[in-house]
């Protein structure tokens, strides 16, 4: 199916969207390897994370081995993060002794994302894989922020844009958040401080019965099950409006 829209889009900028799932895993390799540059959506783990940016240099191998010209491909890794903090958040909210864990609450989601860009600087350091790669023209895959406008209405509005600034990476936000920037001086880059406490944050959640990784795959089915439901309303749209343009005529 991404090969099929490639082609009749027919647009260098465009890129194809395809799910980070374990399906989607050996998809994001072979399209990087055919050259057709994709959005990889719905991460939301840092397993799932990892092994996207693996597919992504292992596609991008196979495409230097045939020869090709790796700067025409271009790829984001889109991390959710509104999401884990609504779903932490909700579950630490209704436990029967909620006030003693107020103090995890909306801190997840940054930490997990910080996590994340840990990794990719690592992954895509120059004297790794990846810099070999790039002498070559490869681009970095830069981490794009997803779902970042606040869900809960006791946070700041810009709380997932302030703390996640960081070099090569995308924020993609939406007006009301654009409208809370207006005129405010832009902060400093933390994104890389205290990745230790980050670690001892999800330490602490699994103290309290609350697994990341089980909370980050509860997220990906439901984010999942969600993209289908929009794309068939959107295509159901579409014909009822083809019969209607066509009994018109």
């Amino acid at each position: 199916e991404a090969k099929r829209l490639h082609a009749a889009l027919n647009r260098p900028n465009v890129l194809i969207k395809v799910p980070a799932t374990e399906e989607g895993i050996p998809a994001i390799e072979a399209l990087i390897a055919e050259g057709i540059s994709i959005n990889i959506t719905l991460i939301f783990s840092l397993k799932m994370y990892e092994k996207v940016m693996r597919a992504y240099l292992d596609g991008l191998t196979r495409l230097a081995e045939n020869g090709e010209d790796l700067s025409k491909v271009a790829s984001v890794a889109s991390f959710f993060v509104s999401r884990v903090d609504s779903l932490i958040d909700s579950r630490l909210e209704n436990r029967p002794t909620s006030g003693e864990t107020d103090h995890l609450l909306g801190r997840a989601a940054i930490a997990n994302a910080k996590l994340a860009y840990a990794r990719f600087e690592e992954v895509f350091a120059e004297s790794g894989a990846f810099g070999k790669l790039a002498e070559n023209g490869a681009r970095v895959q830069r981490p794009l922020w997803a779902s970042t406008s606040t869900k809960n209405p006791a946070y700041p509005p810009t709380m997932y844009v302030d703390g996640l600034m960081a070099p090569r990476t995308v924020n993609t936000l939406s007006p009301g958040t654009i409208d809370s920037m207006t005129g405010n001086t832009l902060p400093a880059c933390t994104i890389r401080d205290d990745l230790a406490g980050c670690r001892a944050l999800f330490d602490e959640l699994k103290s309290q019965g609350i697994d990341i990784d089980e909370v980050t795959s509860t997220l990906l089915k439901d984010g999942v099950a969600l993209f289908a439901r929009s794309f068939d309303e959107l295509l159901a749209n579409l014909e009822q409006k083809r019969k209607q343009v066509r009994a018109a005529g």
